[in-house]
């Protein structure tokens, strides 16, 4: 998969670098995404432009984490053959002042928050929905908690599950 990364409204960073590393991780556990034809775009951006886009596309007027956009189904990706023209998988998009509020609310790095919500976004992009079952929703978390520990990332829900 082909990372397509803009960042404006982050503060200065690695965040390149990070989503390069986290999107490797993310096609090493979730296979599908490691077509060459794939490209998927990231956005590091403003609470504002991530608020705007949740109200026209999703129809919730508020800022969220990140936001995914998939172009492909599932099942679609998954017979996506590994030669041709390149095939858009989708847009993500992380708001800089959410992720940075929670990060200090965890008492976790910026980077590794971030790094979380790209691997779950890549996820959404993927087909994976944790909001569709708790069996669903625990497969998603198992994939991320494994894709994290590949780029020396501690399992983001350790808290929560004690």
């Amino acid at each position: 998969m082909d990372l397509e990364i803009d960042i404006e409204g982050w503060p200065a960073g690695q965040w390149e670098v990070l989503a390069e590393r986290v999107s490797k991780a993310a096609c090493e556990i979730a296979p599908e995404l490691a077509n060459p034809r794939l490209v998927a775009s990231l956005i590091f951006t403003t609470d504002e432009e991530v608020h705007a886009l949740n109200r026209e596309w999703r129809k919730r007027d508020k800022p969220t984490n990140v936001l995914s956009f998939p172009m492909l189904e599932r099942d679609d990706l998954i017979h996506l053959a590994p030669d041709g023209p390149p095939e858009m998988l989708g847009d993500l998009a992380l708001a800089y002042g959410v992720c940075a509020r929670e990060a200090a609310d965890k008492g976790i790095a910026l980077n590794h928050h971030a790094a979380h919500l790209i691997v779950h976004g890549l996820l959404h992009l993927a087909g994976y929905d944790h909001e569709i079952s708790d069996a669903d929703a625990e497969e998603m978390e198992a994939l991320e908690i494994k894709a994290l520990a590949l780029v020396a990332i501690a399992d983001p829900y350790a808290a929560d599950h004690q």
